[in-house]
């Protein structure tokens, strides 16, 4: 290791071990957690590799008390990190809502399970989709990204720390039990190679600084300590972050942070595309549930079944323009997921069209490839 970091080369490695290098790789030198399965090997890892790189793990007595830690250290200049499951997730929901108010930037993995409440603690679940972008109150957005191998893991780790620095926004990492503890290669590139995005401090003044400042889309970010005026409050603020119940006042700022993601969604959202060109049928999947459904779609195109992938990689902002695009060439849509139909009513939401299917599967086992080309079929024939 160079500096604690690891080495460029390959590595065979955990999921959640492989989010955890990547990770400090993009900077993250503060982690707060509680246990919970699945996602256990990645605050063991972070406790072992953060004294390694000069950074710092806490346990906190749940994950409430975690993410607010996260958010502290985050506005203290410090990349920060926390890692959860379904149950703990829900519990970080009202301060996932202060860190978009206050513009934080955080990262989150959450190793789904299956649910609701406590539910498969050790088995495979989708069913954070929804959550992930609508779990706390009020209007915000989140960022959130949906890896399918330990690879994207590395990866996503790397981008998940970008994204939140670019846009001072929460960021999720939607992960499940499967990516999470399957074990697979991970090619780690030259650092030198690896683009980190890193806070600067304002070129003016102290005197003339505004945290919150409307004539940015990101204001500039500045840590406790950079020698600048700081107010942050869950209230509603002004420029100054002090608060206001000023109506016109309120609406600009609400919108300029919600506009930041919904401006540049077309710059953040990522999704795999194969096979498409002939394609009657598309079948929309994420996560593990995606690698069957690449077997499955090659069976089918075996038997003769124009079938083609349209897999996601960020849940939101949704990435949809391109989705709706095929289904409005006539090809009808298939979702095929680890829940009861998250992800598919947001495709009908965005699609408006009476061609889109829907695949529930219970959480507890990832649909096999066979299961899935019997409804492929069904679609088909219908």
């Amino acid at each position: 290791m160079k500096n604690g970091l690891l080495k460029p080369g390959d590595y065979f490695l955990r999921g959640n071990y492989a989010f955890v290098e990547g990770a400090l790789l993009a900077g993250c030198r503060f982690f707060a957690g509680y246990p919970i399965t699945p996602s256990n090997e990645i605050s063991a890892m972070m406790a072992r590799r953060l004294p390694q790189v000069g950074g710092a793990f806490i346990q906190f007595e749940d994950e409430i008390a975690s993410v607010v830690a996260i958010i502290g250290a985050a506005n203290g200049g410090v990349k920060s990190m926390t890692a959860t499951s379904g149950p703990g997730f829900s519990l970080m929901q009202e301060a996932i809502g202060l860190a978009f108010m206050i513009e934080t930037p955080i990262v989150i993995v959450d190793v789904q399970r299956g649910g609701p409440s406590t539910g498969l603690p050790t088995q495979v679940g989708q069913g954070d989709f929804i959550q992930a972008n609508f779990g706390s109150h009020g209007d915000y957005e989140t960022v959130v990204y949906l890896p399918n191998s330990p690879q994207e893991m590395f990866d996503m780790a790397i981008k998940a720390f970008n994204t939140a620095w670019r846009y001072r926004v929460p960021v999720i990492v939607l992960a499940d039990q499967m990516i999470g503890q399957m074990i697979e290669k991970v090619s780690v590139p030259s650092h030198d190679e690896i683009e980190l995005v890193e806070y600067e401090k304002p070129e003016i003044p102290p005197e003339e600084f505004l945290p919150f400042d409307l004539r940015y889309e990101v204001p500039p970010f500045v840590a406790a300590g950079d020698g600048y005026r700081i107010h942050l409050t869950g209230l509603a603020h002004d420029e100054r972050g002090y608060p206001t119940t000023d109506h016109e006042t309120y609406s600009k700022m609400l919108l300029r942070k919600l506009r930041k993601i919904w401006d540049n969604a077309d710059e953040i959202v990522e999704w795999e595309e194969r096979l498409t060109e002939d394609a009657d049928l598309i079948v929309v999947s994420y996560g593990i549930t995606s690698r069957s459904v690449y077997k499955a779609v090659s069976d089918a195109r075996e038997k003769g079944l124009k079938v083609g992938i349209y897999r996601l990689k960020t849940a939101w902002p949704f990435p949809y323009k391109r989705l709706k695009e095929l289904a409005m060439e006539g090809r009808n849509i298939l979702v095929v997921e680890v829940n009861m139909g998250q992800a598919y009513r947001v495709a009908r939401q965005y699609i408006s069209h009476e061609g889109v299917y829907s695949m529930p599967w219970a959480p507890g086992r990832v649909p096999p490839p066979e299961a899935i080309l019997k409804k492929i079929e069904e679609v088909y024939k219908a």
